[in-house]
């Protein structure tokens, strides 16, 4: 089975967010599955750098895609990516070589050409689809990845081209929105911008086209696949998926974590613990009171690791900071995000700077100390896709407490590894906080959930096999027939006929 994964995000090249993560250990799982799974992602310099102090600075530049409308042409660059995962690379300085985030500028805010960037992105997938760019590679399937991958779907069908597409939301709230007096540039039919079709409050929405015209769509969670059919949960695209819905074509498939994150064994915690001995657990609590400046306490520590946006919800815990510092709890508190979030809490933290510490910034080594050391992990999100957090604090024993929606639900047992709360108001987090506190104070009650919280695995693996099934049914049994390959003598004497794929033209 041949799946093009097409991001605009890769941990370990280019991440912003947990898109990053997604990208590299989805395929990775989908790999050792027995997929033949090949990544599509612009060539930033970040990426470019990266893989040279991996040491594969040689990347084959195979061909070149061509340009359509207002969207330049590009090379097609081929390499390895770690841990081994075929790379494909969309080669377009004009578009790629400059500094900042993958959207954004370095000063803030996004590039005014985004909606090319990605529209080149899009392009490129569905002209790879198609055979193009020389590589001697062509997808069963085509799996992209939230609005930047949004037009991929939709170039396939301008295009008549019957090859199968998947589309994830891994966050319904960004939707790539541009002008409609792009649509030219952007190669869109005038037919297309209609409501069956790209246009959105009179804008053209990028996410919205992978909808539409994605033979399927997934969500990153159960739970949030049937919350954004609402109208509270489905910024605006509610209505088209329940149509969607209704139709057996949206489903929900949890994201799993990285087997790294094992407190016994990961490198980024200096000191290494498990259920049955937590000795290096109270040790990683003290050394991030420490390093905080915070005074030393025997309460309890509630780590925040999250980007410091709206939807966050960390209002709620500005709301509540006090009480839980009146109450003998400390907060150490790591993110970055809008500056009035972050102007918040730096205010939180300067009103009790002995129990409150906050790092405006994002350090790996930093999210794995706090995590590792606090007794428990607050998330009090307005909505949650997915949320990889809350997986991670229950690997090291910090019990999440955590508004009851998405994947925050899904992945959290209520009183056995961490604390939902149902109504998202202040006295909602509260109440979740005043159940920690009882269950800190029992001794016996508070081992007994950690240790149910550090057994889960939230392995990947159930994730791809979930993922194998459902590209199964959309490839389809007519598109993929087995015939006899060449007869192989085994070393025995014994001939055996191996049977091999191929795929047929759409």
């Amino acid at each position: 089975m041949r799946v093009l994964f097409v991001t605009s995000e890769y941990a370990g090249l280019a991440k912003v967010g947990g898109l990053g993560e997604v990208s590299a250990d989805l395929p990775r799982a989908l790999q050792n599955a027995g997929v033949d799974v090949r990544i599509l992602m612009p060539a930033y310099p970040e990426v470019l750098e990266q893989l040279r102090s991996f040491g594969q600075s040689q990347i084959k530049w195979q061909g070149a895609l061509p340009g359509r409308a207002g969207i330049v042409g590009c090379r097609i660059g081929e390499t390895i990516a770690p841990p081994g995962i075929p790379l494909y690379l969309v080669g377009a300085p004009e578009l790629y070589d400059r500094p900042g985030s993958p959207y954004a500028r370095p000063e803030g805010g996004d590039w005014t050409d985004n909606h090319l960037r990605f529209a080149r992105l899009s392009l490129a997938a569905a002209q790879i689809a198609q055979g193009r760019g020389g590589l001697g590679w062509t997808p069963d399937l085509v799996h992209a990845n939230d609005w930047p991958g949004g037009l991929a779907a939709a170039y396939l069908k301008w295009d008549r081209q019957s090859v199968p597409t998947l589309m994830t939301i891994h966050n319904i709230a960004y939707q790539g929105i541009c002008e409609a007096g792009q649509r030219a540039m952007l190669a869109i039919p005038d037919r297309a911008f209609a409501m069956e079709g790209v246009e959105f409050h009179g804008a053209i929405s990028f996410l919205k086209a992978g909808i539409f015209y994605s033979d399927h769509v997934n969500t990153v969670s159960p739970s949030y696949a049937n919350e954004i059919t609402t109208e509270a949960f489905g910024a605006g695209l509610h209505g088209l998926m329940r149509t969607k819905s209704a139709r057996g074509q949206v489903s929900g498939i949890a994201n799993g974590i990285d087997e790294s994150w094992d407190p016994a064994s990961n490198s980024n915690l200096p000191h290494n613990f498990d259920a049955d001995d937590l000795d290096g657990k109270r040790e990683l609590a003290s050394s991030v009171r420490e390093m905080l400046c915070l005074e030393p306490s025997e309460g309890p520590l509630f780590g925040v690791v999250s980007r410091l946006v709206h939807q966050k919800g960390l209002d709620l815990l500005a709301e509540n900071a006090d009480h839980i510092v009146r109450s003998g709890g400390q907060i150490a508190l790591l993110g970055m995000g809008e500056p009035d979030v972050e102007h918040m809490l730096s205010r939180m933290s300067r009103r009790n700077r002995k129990n409150i510490g906050v790092l405006i910034g994002f350090n790996d080594v930093m999210e794995h100390r706090i995590l590792g050391g606090s007794d428990f992990c607050l998330m009090p999100s307005r909505f949650e896709p997915c949320g990889l957090t809350q997986m991670h604090a229950q690997r090291y024993g910090a019990l999440p407490i955590a508004h009851a929606t998405g994947g925050l639900s899904d992945t959290i047992e209520d009183g056995r590894t961490g604390f939902l709360f149902s109504e998202f108001s202040g006295d909602g987090l509260k109440s979740a906080c005043h159940r920690a506190f009882d269950v800190f104070a029992e001794d016996a009650q508070l081992e007994s959930m950690r240790q149910a919280a550090m057994a889960r695995s939230f392995s990947w693996s159930e994730a791809a096999r979930q993922y194998l099934n459902l590209y199964r049914s959309l490839i389809g049994p007519a598109r993929t027939v087995r015939r006899p390959a060449a007869k192989v003598k085994l070393s025995a004497g014994k001939v055996v006929s191996r049977m091999q794929p191929e795929t047929l033209a759409a």
